[in-house]
């Protein structure tokens, strides 16, 4: 066994039958303590068995994978991602009794799902006159959001339409699922409460998943909700017991997503968990852990035993130009100059901006262009094309795959221009409904769209993703507006990226189409980091870490947010502050503007935030 690891993730690692949570707190070791527990099981546990292994990221999931890379056949030993890819892999292949055949196409943007909502109210008269009733546009809009809501909290409740609050919920939820139906597609949630269903209705089917994986490990256990730990109850039944989860309370910051850390408490109880807490902080420098210990007074990582002091600092700009300009000359001081407690070169790629949401990060991001200075936002999982090439490209994917798809054939027949009724009878194949459109289309793009989709060769054994976009590559190229040249060649590198990191994924052999636009929907082909200085947001930089880190705009109304008036949602803030500070290494500076031009062009003064105080950070020290 490794010698490196401390005694508390020695006695997690060599954990064998039976649950077990390991509370683990920042820097801990948490993914490789996962990572050497799978390790040993495999090597040390007798019989044919496999692993599950689930992640709340893809991220996660991809560092796991690249940590256990070293053992021979580890796809086939394993699966390892997260639980909505688990689940979209259950019913893909058992999913018939709930009405899934095959792989689930799934709708997983919000426009999508904005979209699917607003053909169904408006295919009602009901349900028209009650939006109507609302008020002008803008009003139904927001209603709109506001149902789309309650039925994503509904789903993670595992409430059915017949059991929404009222009679008008009742009707949206259903006419909403009716829809998606009509388009042969799911939702996000659906990919959980269908499963959980599956798992409820027939026994046998969980039964068989319980024999496959004898172990199951679960990755940040604090952002569990309702639904997620139901299909993880579902799934082990009432015996099973050889679950492990890893998880800290105090990082739980998806409260808006129906997380709740209380499903920690729950396993323990559920299945007479041990409970096993690391404390060691091996990544953070003294004074940064000081600074967590002071924003959460459950932390309780030894300070003294951390060689390195590290920085923490507070600085107040005049105004947000001022807070961006102090940021910058001092990011470009530490690359210039190094820091004593930084081993070696202080590189951009090194350094993070981090504010509480990405309007935060906005004059930052502007005076990095003005100096030429390389950064980076965080690339979604879910990144939305720019240019309308791609994106109607995008369209005719998903109808290769699924010709049913109602929604995207008729984005495609705005797009394309072609009158409705030449397209009542819809061609069977996916490739004769695109290929109908594009003989009518007005749009010049489509002949080049149709080129790229019957280069593709979908019929084949492989999907030639590179000859599609080859085509439009060219297409793009030859344009003489540089903005949609510039924007198709932007998307096409992102989706030759994507294509390149799916064939390399876990279960490369499943290359076909219809697997490539679901790991797309599930958001596993995520970009690696990219050259120069990070912007993110507080959520997006979960789980990563840099030697330095700015949090910018610490001032109450943005950081916490304005949002939270109650104690839970402040508490929610706080563990945010608490996620922001831990992603440095060594070491931190904070800021914030002592004045705001407001939206109506009016300067307002700002408070900093109660954090800096809570901190010890304030009142601020002037400069010797």
């Amino acid at each position: 066994m490794n010698n490196t690891l401390s005694t508390e993730q020695e006695r997690a690692v060599q954990h064998g039958y039976g649950a077990l949570l390991v509370s683990a707190g920042p820097g801990a070791g948490k993914t490789r303590v996962l990572a050497e527990r799978i390790r040993r099981l495999l090597k040390n546990e007798s019989g044919n068995f496999q692993i599950l292994a689930l992640t709340f990221t893809n991220k996660a999931a991809n560092e796991m994978i690249e940590r256990l890379k070293d053992i021979p056949d580890i796809n086939e030993k394993t699966f390892i991602g997260t639980l909505h890819s688990f689940c979209t892999n259950v019913l893909a292949n058992r999913g018939k009794p709930v009405g899934i055949n095959g792989l689930p196409q799934i709708f997983s943007t919000s426009y999508d799902r904005t979209s699917i909502l607003t053909k169904a109210i408006y295919d009602d008269s009901y349900l028209l006159h009650e939006l109507k009733k609302i008020g002008n546009v803008e009003k139904q809009k927001q209603a709109i959001d506001i149902w789309l809501q309650r039925i994503i909290n509904y789903k993670s409740s595992l409430r059915y339409p017949s059991e929404a609050d009222d009679d008008i919920d009742r009707k949206i939820f259903k006419s909403y699922q009716s829809e998606l139906r009509a388009s042969g597609a799911v939702d996000f949630e659906d990919l959980l409460f269908l499963t959980y269903q599956l798992f409820e209705e027939r026994p046998k089917i969980a039964d068989f998943y319980r024999r496959l994986y004898r172990f199951i490990c679960i990755d940040e256990a604090q952002d569990l909700n309702l639904a997620q730990y139901q299909v993880i109850r579902a799934l082990c039944g009432d015996e099973y017991k050889n679950v492990m989860m890893v998880g800290d309370k105090k990082q739980s910051i998806y409260g808006f997503n129906t997380a709740d850390p209380k499903f920690m408490d729950y396993f323990v109880e559920d299945y007479k968990a041990d409970v096993i807490e690391l404390h060691e902080n091996f990544r953070c420098s003294r004074n940064v852990v000081a600074s967590a210990k002071m924003l959460n007074d459950t932390y309780i990582a030894d300070v003294d035993n951390i060689p390195t002091r590290g920085v923490v600092e507070l600085f107040a700009g005049r105004d947000e130009d001022d807070e961006a300009q102090r940021v910058i000359k001092k990011i470009i001081e530490l690359c210039d100059s190094g820091h004593p407690d930084v081993e070696g070169p202080i590189r951009l790629e090194s350094c993070a901006v981090l504010g509480r949401t990405r309007y935060t990060l906005l004059n930052i991001e502007k005076m990095l262009r003005e100096e030429n200075i390389p950064y980076y936002k965080q690339l979604k999982s879910d990144y939305e094309l720019v240019s309308a090439l791609l994106t109607e490209f995008d369209l005719c994917l998903r109808l290769l795959v699924n010709p049913k798809d109602r929604l995207h054939l008729d984005m495609l027949i705005k797009k394309w221009g072609v009158v409705q009724t030449a397209v009542e009878k819809r061609p069977i194949s996916g490739v004769q409904v695109i290929s109908s459109l594009a003989s009518q289309a007005a749009d010049k793009k489509a002949k080049v769209i149709l080129e790229a989709v019957e280069s593709l060769n979908i019929s084949k054994d492989i999907v030639r993703m590179p000859n599609a976009l080859g085509i439009l590559e060219k297409y793009g190229e030859c344009l003489d507006d540089e903005d949609d040249k510039r924007a198709i060649l932007e998307d096409v590198k992102v989706l030759r990226g994507e294509w390149n990191i799916f064939l390399k994924s876990q279960r490369a052999s499943e290359n076909d189409l219809a697997s490539f636009l679901t790991h797309r929907a599930l958001g596993t082909m995520q970009q690696p980091r990219q050259e120069g200085l990070a912007l993110l947001t507080v959520h997006s930089a979960k789980g990563l870490e840099f030697d330095v880190v700015f949090i910018v705009g610490m001032c109450d109304g943005t950081f916490p947010d304005y949002r939270a008036k109650d104690t839970k949602a402040m508490e929610e803030e706080k563990r945010n502050a608490f996620v922001a500070v831990t992603r440095s290494r060594r070491l931190l500076y904070l800021s914030y503007p002592q004045s705001k031009i407001m939206p109506w062009d009016k300067r307002k003064t700002q408070t900093p935030s109660r954090f800096l105080k809570d901190m010890g950070l304030l009142p601020l020290q002037p400069k010797a």
